[in-house]
Parts: C-alpha cells; sequence; structure tokens
C-alpha cells in the first residue's frame, strides 16, 4: 500500500512541475512579469472550507495544494527536492530569504520538518496559482503573495455537517470537531507559535453557517478579485 502511494505522489509531483514549467513559458511568451497569487485557505471542521477550495478551484481554474499531498511532499526529501528545483535560480534565492527571514521574525526553531514544510509552501507560493489547504500556508508565505482566508462555522453547524459528511452521531461527530481542532491548534503553537484563529493573519474571514459554500465561494471570488487589483496597481 505504501508503494502505491509513493507511486501516486510521485506522479501528482511530476504533473504539477510540468504544469508550472509550461506555465513559465506561457508567461514569458505575454511577458508576464507577476505569477497568479495564491490563495490559502484555514478552516475550522465541518465549516465547509474542502469544499470552498474545491469550487474555487474550478472556478479561478487554479491548483489545488490539499493537506495530505502537502504534508507528503514535506516528509519525503527526495521529492521535496523535485518541487524546489522546478524554480529558477532567481526564484529559489527569493525563497530562500523568505524562509530565513520568516525564523528570524517569528523566533521559531527550524527543525526539519518545517524546514521542508516552509520549502515547499514556499516554492508553491513563487509558482503562483494555486490554492494551498492548511499546513500553516498564511504564516509561510509573505502577504503580498497570498490572498488569506479562514472558513468558519458556528459550533452546532460545525457538527451536523461532519454528521453528514461522516454519516455518524452527534456524539461521534463533537468529539471528531474538538479532537481535528486541538490538532490544528498544537500544530500552529509548535511551529509557528501562533494562534491560527486571530483574525489579523487573514485577509478574509466567511462565515458559511447562513450563507453556505456558494455564497462564501461567491464572497471569496468578489475579493480576491479586488486583492489582486491593489497588489498589481
Amino acid at each position: 500500500m505504501q508503494k502505491a502511494t509513493s507511486r501516486s505522489l510521485d506522479q501528482i509531483v511530476g504533473e504539477q512541475i510540468a504544469n508550472w514549467q509550461r506555465r513559465r513559458i506561457e508567461q514569458k511568451k505575454t511577458d508576464s512579469h507577476h505569477p497568479i497569487p495564491c490563495i490559502t485557505i484555514s478552516r475550522d471542521p465541518g465549516s465547509g472550507g474542502d469544499e470552498v477550495a474545491r469550487h474555487l478551484a474550478k472556478d479561478l481554474e487554479m491548483d489545488l495544494m490539499g493537506v495530505k499531498i502537502i504534508q507528503q511532499i514535506a516528509e519525503r526529501a527526495d521529492v521535496s527536492e523535485k518541487v524546489i528545483e522546478s524554480l529558477d535560480e532567481k526564484g529559489v534565492r527569493l525563497r530562500d530569504s523568505w524562509i530565513d527571514s520568516l525564523f528570524r521574525t517569528r523566533h521559531i526553531w527550524p527543525d526539519e520538518y518545517l524546514g521542508h514544510l516552509s520549502k515547499i509552501v514556499g516554492t508553491i507560493g513563487k509558482q503562483g496559482n494555486a490554492i494551498i489547504m492548511g499546513r500553516g500556508g498564511q504564516f509561510i508565505l509573505p502577504p503580498e503573495e497570498a490572498f488569506r482566508i479562514r472558513i468558519t462555522a458556528l459550533r452546532e453547524i460545525q457538527i451536523r455537517n461532519v454528521m453528514r459528511s461522516k454519516n455518524v452521531d452527534f456524539e461521534t461527530s463533537e468529539r471528531y470537531v474538538y479532537k481535528t481542532e486541538a490538532d490544528r491548534n498544537a500544530f500552529h503553537c509548535k511551529y509557528f507559535n501562533a494562534d491560527w484563529k486571530n483574525p489579523i493573519h487573514y485577509d478574509l474571514i466567511v462565515n458559511t453557517s447562513y450563507m453556505g459554500v456558494e455564497g462564501a465561494v461567491a464572497a471569496v471570488k468578489a475579493a480576491f478579485a479586488v486583492w489582486k487589483s491593489r497588489q498589481y496597481k
């Protein structure tokens, strides 16, 4: 099973690198010096964040970089190097400069996993045109390179959503929501020494409780368009 997973990951990485290389060629032909920025998505369990990400990726024609893919790449040095090498020399220097600054300004210790994770997310940020799910993307990428959103919902609605999606009872769903939230709190505290729920870390916070996934997608697209226009004035 592990070998099959590894082959699948290698294939995904290969296809993604090919997409990035093709996009870079197209940008050079059109004299475009600004890659489309990324969107980072932080979401509460049961808030509909995963659905919002999928719809955004389809509507905006952006690459969707899921949590599992990013984590697996960060944990495998050989695959990580393939992704990092997809940058040109200037891109590598810019990424490394930002990562060094990240460690210094946040006073965090760059252990092996965080180092790989930061380089991977940083590389995706330099390539642009991607939606990055979780893994602290909002803390790794510079604010000017990523539109940082957070998806949330009322606790009762989170629990009800998990009940429907996982077909479990209320108590099981409630435990899942609290456990997942605790795990994410621990992750951000350990690696970024930050409160991931603090609104200062986001450009837009969307509550799906009453506007639903479709309303959240519309809100993000509208705000993203305004944000991009201000970045490229």
